[in-house]
């Protein structure tokens, strides 16, 4: 399978991600190594282990989860196009959780040796990675307060709200629906609340004709209203770099 070119890159033209000089869209494009296919259930990080690669989601999706003592998993969140991974590894020595395709996907490699050039040759795009630590520790924050402050069904509104629009931010939205291949165990392991619970709770936002989420597909009916369960603001999501 050939790699995709930096500059042919289909995520770029998506409003979402923030536009490169020539000079950050070539070194980005050393920077890369080609490109990893996986198939659905592949474990692409290992908790605990020093990955020699970094990784941008290209294609697909997957899953980020931590395994306790007991050997039960916890769900931390999950893995859309665009998203950059591996970056605990490159900076820490090792991974403080574990990357699971949930479907097949397409990862973009880069060398994580080369990430200390980036740093030292090109800034804004050192800006970049650390603009997106700290989102993801902007979006911790959201899914602590959501689960101190939010009942049930306000934690799965948020959670569908939060997910819609980052996928129809990429271009995944077709008729007023996008995919979510994920279980329900597996959004109800993010969100701290037992099957069951996530079960009867979506099927009273599927009652009131807000969400239906059935094989695979998820179709928000009424985004305002679903918004205003989740107790947010609408808005579009804030242009994120793309690694």
């Amino acid at each position: 399978m050939s790699s995709t070119a930096c500059r042919q890159c289909p995520l770029r033209k998506r409003a979402i991600f923030t536009p490169m000089s020539r000079e950050e869209l070539q070194f980005t494009q050393q920077f890369k190594t080609g490109e990893l296919v996986v198939d659905a259930g592949t474990t692409i990080l290992l908790e605990g282990s020093n990955s020699p690669q970094l990784y941008t989601v290209l294609k697909g999706m997957g899953t980020r989860y931590t395994t306790l003592e007991n050997g039960r998993r916890q769900v931390i969140n999950f893995l859309f196009p665009g998203d950059f991974a591996g970056l605990q590894a490159g900076l820490m020595g090792e991974m403080k959780h574990s990357i699971e395709a949930t479907t097949a996907m397409t990862l973009c490699v880069f060398r994580r040796t080369a990430l200390f050039e980036l740093y030292e040759h090109q800034p804004h795009r050192a800006y970049d990675l650390t603009w997106i630590s700290a989102v993801e520790e902007h979006f911790l924050g959201e899914t602590i307060a959501s689960l101190g402050q939010r009942d049930a069904a306000q934690r799965i509104a948020w959670a569908l709200v939060r997910i819609y629009e980052r996928l129809k931010a990429v271009g995944m939205e077709a008729n007023g629906a996008v995919p979510l291949p994920f279980k329900q165990q597996d959004l109800a392991d993010a969100l701290g609340l037992s099957l069951v619970h996530t079960n009867k709770m979506l099927k009273t936002l599927r009652d009131k004709k807000l969400v239906h989420w059935q094989n695979g597909q998820l179709k928000i009916s009424n985004l305002p209203a679903l918004a205003t369960v989740a107790m947010i603001d609408l808005a579009a999501p804030e242009p994120r770099p793309l690694i």
